[in-house]
């Protein structure tokens, strides 16, 4: 099977005509879904905003035998047509900055009377005191909820109103952090039964090591899980950032030897020099983006080779719009985009549409074990073909359909101030 391409050779290799052209139609929603759907803009429903809530769903429900306050509240944004969109509201991170609590509130005052056809305006980081800081979370949510609209109102997945490039994305099963190397062996021969044609190593993190980092553990893994899947198998690693530049010089070399396609956060992403000692250093792709919460931090990396392969959460930069804005960027310079899966089935849609537009997306990458991301309250489910890709969502919007008398049930509350 042929491997992802090294994209640090080609900064300048791509044609920037589609990626700009893209940005473009980016900037008009109306015209995109109505082009999409081979319709006028005049003849969409109205998409005024009528009502913004959110369900507080039964926490001990969400997910059987776990509470998690990251899975218990989900975005609703409802048009005067009686069309909703809906997201998952996660607190994500431990910043004071960076939580979802106040999303009612912020949505409500800045939505009231907008269209969803003004939705660049409404997500845009583009004014001098939003590009200072980092992105608002709220917007992201916004931002996909306002998606999740426009292709509910033509009746086409998000991906098609985007400009589709493939119908499916090959999957790589990506790993719990795992305490033994032989919890990591057994994980990926059952991965690899099941269909994988790739795994990514999560090793085991501070928390299960009782706040230490163990870069030789790390290593042991690594070749343990190479000597088990066989040579041809395609492995990939992310330690998350918690390396020091000298442990990631050492690991990185290995991955060298073992000949891994990825390399995702060995050291902080704040640490750009470092970021560029390693890619001029190592053979293995650097991938970075994970942690950068603005899209016009990105351009850095770019321009001092910290980077070959560019990664991003869509709630950390703005939502589907964000990141297609970092794809584009990405594409323009010859490199690969590969946007980070986590989480549960939202988490997993919104990535997904955006590598279905992508032509310089590689992966799709599957939270293991499959199912991980299941709940109750969706009638779909994401899964692995036998061929190992992840086909893409039929039904509009983000494609994945709330069980309406299932999450009726689990509402404890619906918060509408």
């Amino acid at each position: 099977m042929p491997k992802p391409s090294v994209s640090r050779r080609d900064f300048l290799g791509a044609s920037t005509l589609g990626p700009i052209a893209a940005v473009s139609l980016m900037n008009h929603p109306a015209r995109l879904a109505a082009q999409a759907a081979g319709i006028k803009p005049a003849d969409l429903p109205d998409l005024t905003v009528k009502e913004v809530k959110v369900y507080v769903l039964d926490r001990g429900q969400v997910r059987s035998g776990v509470t998690n306050a990251g899975y218990a509240r989900i975005a609703s944004i409802v048009t005067n047509s009686g069309i909703e969109g809906n997201y998952t509201l996660a607190d994500r991170y431990w910043h004071p900055d960076w939580n979802n609590q106040g999303w009612l509130p912020y949505a409500k005052a800045l939505l009231a009377g907008k269209s969803v056809l003004d939705l660049p305006a409404l997500t845009s980081q583009w004014e001098p005191q939003k590009r200072r800081r980092g992105q608002s979370s709220y917007a992201s949510a916004i931002d996909n909820c306002l998606w999740d609209i426009l292709g509910k109102a033509v009746g086409l997945p998000i991906y098609r109103l985007l400009g589709a490039y493939r119908d499916r994305v090959l999957a790589y099963a990506s790993s719990q952090h795992h305490r033994t190397v032989d919890a990591f062996v057994e994980e990926v021969r059952k991965c690899k039964a099941e269909g994988f044609k790739a795994y990514k190593i999560h090793p085991p993190g501070p928390r299960q090591r009782g706040g230490r980092v163990d870069y030789k553990l790390d290593m042991e893994v690594a070749k343990a899980v190479r000597k088990a899947a066989g040579d041809d198998f395609i492995l990939l690693m992310d330690p998350v950032g918690v390396y020091t530049r000298e442990e990631a010089m050492k690991v990185g070399r290995l991955m060298d030897q073992l000949d891994f396609v990825a390399y995702e956060d060995p050291i902080p992403t704040t640490d750009i020099e470092g970021l560029a000692e390693l890619c001029r250093a190592l053979d293995v792709p650097i991938h970075i983006g994970e942690f950068i919460f603005s899209i016009y931090d990105y351009p850095e990396y770019i321009r001092r080779g910290a980077v070959d392969v560019l990664r991003l959460i869509v709630d950390n930069i703005g939502g589907i719009t964000g990141a297609m804005k970092v794809a584009h960027l990405a594409e323009c310079f010859g490199m690969e985009c590969a946007p980070h899966n986590w989480g549960e089935i939202f988490d997993h849609a919104v990535h997904f549409h955006c590598e279905l537009a992508m032509p310089n997306n590689v992966w799709f990458e599957m939270t293991a074990p499959q199912g991980a991301g299941d709940r109750p309250y969706m009638k779909d489910r994401i899964r692995i073909a036998k061929d190992g890709y992840v086909y893409a969502p039929t039904k509009p919007g983000l494609g994945y359909e709330l069980d309406r008398d299932v999450l009726d049930k689990m509402t404890r509350s619906i918060e509408r101030q």
